[in-house]
């Protein structure tokens, strides 16, 4: 088997994450056109990139411009189009689609389902409690703050990155008003109660067609508002890859010990994964242990991650839709389970809204783009907008990622400094420790 490259791609979505794959993917070549919807003025500027007016949540819409466009491969980026059940519409319509079903995307939709899933598989969770009440919530909680660990509460559906809080063993009361909170809002919610784990994060995102797995390079989000991990959550305020403490060359081993065995039982429960299956893992003094899987790339890892692959993307993902990656993988010569990388590094500088992640900033005027990609850096538009006058404006929580390269970390962090130096505009939001205190390299278990 040739490896076939898409010659037109369509990407659903308009963040940064979606503005790094089209980056990656329209500059490979034999891609004549990458088609982004809803995409933004920022996507467009990218070569062979056009955006189309289409909201991601309309498959007819989307089937129809697959069509008058005759789209070889849809990458879907965030996660509510994946729950909608929107790779179902596409593939029922003859469209090659990467990316789950919504029953398969349950693995990130609902944290109990996954609880479930890792547990027939034998892959190490945090111990936890579904529930269904304030009173059994507490009961849970009264459990594992006992042990002097801290508890994590977890709604059960999509909070885009932003539904888990982390509470000190005597915060139960603080806890309890957040549940009731819950509740009051969504009587019938579940809720999902964890032990605290301790140690340091890694996301590991496997590519896989249901059946075989090829492994992009381990990467770290940074979810905390502010420098020193302290804050309130977010959906990321910036990563980097690689890491020293969980090397690209230990991915192999993580994707058999986690990845692999959840795709084997959710083909197992009739609910096969493709797709980009993402693991959030801890690095605890005992081993490794999974925090949540979701159903898609990260964002921002993706922004940090493509930039370092030494291969072309497109055709790993049309023979992951295609159920084709083994013989793919065969036909790239590959000799591990991970993609080939360049060796470089990447750090990427997530710049948000004044009063991020409670409310979107909308219409004030950002300077210094052009200065910033002037420096060698990448600047993938996550809320932006332009005027009528052609100047940049804000228009959502998180604004923009600056990636910067290099060739170890520490190169890579000055660089993206510098050019997120440039960028400025009233109240923004950044922090300034993205990959400043990177761990000293150890085994991992």
């Amino acid at each position: 088997m040739s490896l076939l490259q898409p010659t037109r791609i369509l990407i659903v979505g308009g963040g940064a994450r979606e503005h790094a794959l089209a980056w990656k993917l329209a500059a490979e070549p034999g891609v004549n056109e990458v088609v982004v919807l809803p995409g933004s003025a920022g996507i467009a500027e990218e070569p062979r990139v056009r955006v189309a007016s289409v909201f991601q949540t309309d498959a007819r819409a989307i089937i129809d411009t697959c069509r008058a466009r005759a789209v070889e491969l849809v990458v879907i980026g965030p996660e509510q189009p994946l729950a909608d059940g929107l790779v179902d519409e596409l593939r029922e319509a003859g469209i090659t689609v990467f990316g789950p079903t919504a029953a398969a995307a349950r693995i990130e939709t609902s944290k109990a389902f996954c609880h479930s899933v890792a547990a027939a598989a034998g892959v190490p969770m945090a111990r936890s409690r579904t529930c269904s009440s304030v009173a059994e919530a507490m009961r849970a909680i009264e459990e594992l703050a006992g042990e002097r660990r801290g508890f994590v509460v977890k709604e059960d559906g999509l909070a885009a990155g932003k539904g888990v809080i982390v509470y000190e063993p005597s915060d139960t009361e603080l806890a309890q008003g957040h549940i009731a909170g819950i509740y009051e809002r969504a009587p019938l919610a579940t809720i999902v109660i964890e032990e605290r784990l301790h140690g340091r994060e890694a996301s590991v995102i496997a590519l896989t067609d249901g059946r075989d797995v090829l492994a992009l390079p381990a990467a770290r989000d940074h979810k905390q508002l502010r420098d020193g991990d302290v804050g309130g959550n977010t959906g990321g305020m910036g990563a980097y890859s690689p890491l020293p403490d969980l090397p690209d060359e230990a991915v192999a081993g993580i994707v058999e010990a986690f990845h692999r065995p959840v795709i084997v039982e959710l083909a197992r429960r009739g609910s096969p994964f493709v797709g980009a299956l993402y693991a959030g893992l801890m690095l605890t003094e005992s081993g490794l242990v999974l925090l949540e899987f979701n159903a898609r790339f990260g964002d921002p890892e993706t922004q940090v991650i493509l930039p370092r692959l030494a291969t072309a993307f497109g055709p790993v993902l049309r023979a992951a839709a295609r159920g084709e990656l083994s013989r793919a993988a065969a036909a790239m010569g590959l000799r591990s389970t991970i993609l080939p990388t360049t060796g470089a590094a990447s750090v990427g500088v997530v710049l948000a809204g004044e009063r991020y992640p409670a409310v979107r900033s909308v219409g004030e005027p950002i300077e210094g783009i052009g200065a910033a990609r002037d420096t060698g850096a990448l600047v993938f538009h996550a809320g932006t907008s332009r005027d009528a006058a052609g100047r940049w404006r804000t228009d959502g929580g998180r604004i923009l990622t600056v990636v910067g390269r290099g060739r170890d970390l520490a190169d890579a962090r000055a660089a993206a400094e510098r050019a997120a130096d440039e960028i400025r505009w009233p109240g923004m939001q950044r922090r300034h420790d993205i990959a400043a205190n990177v761990p000293v390299p150890e085994a991992v278990a």
